[in-house]
């Protein structure tokens, strides 16, 4: 009994675990704006988004700068970053958002943002007939 309780409560844990990362962030310079992403958007410096390996593209995101507690929500609609020890690449204007454009490359907490309107599917939408 003692057992099966440790390898559900270890369970659990891995899972908060796996609910946020912390890690290296750094941000899309100038000359990458106006290009297509992999996911086919095209990147612009004033927008909300981000690159990461393993999101599946639409995922909002939650980044807190972990040296000056600022957070900003983005969206994932790229690949990467491709560099050790770096979790993931934001945009210019989510990089500003978080002040960290002096530092280039700052310590963040990423977690899956979970907003309660965002989360209702467009299909469980009642409709209202006369």
């Amino acid at each position: 009994m003692k057992r099966l309780f440790f390898v559900i409560f270890l369970f659990f844990f891995v899972l908060c675990l796996k609910a946020q990362d912390i890690g290296l962030a750094t941000y899309y310079g100038k000359r990458l704006n106006n290009r297509k992403t992999a996911s086919g958007i095209i990147y612009k410096k004033d927008s909300l988004v981000c690159a990461h390996r393993t999101y599946p593209f639409g995922t909002l995101l939650k980044v807190k700068n972990m040296k000056n507690d600022k957070e900003v929500v983005v969206k994932v609609i790229d690949r990467g970053p491709f560099a050790k020890k770096r979790i993931i690449d934001i945009s210019y204007a989510a990089a500003k958002e978080l002040d960290m454009v002096r530092h280039g490359v700052v310590s963040v907490e990423v977690s899956v943002y979970q907003d309660s309107l965002y989360m209702i599917p467009l299909s469980d939408s009642v409709t209202v007939s006369k």
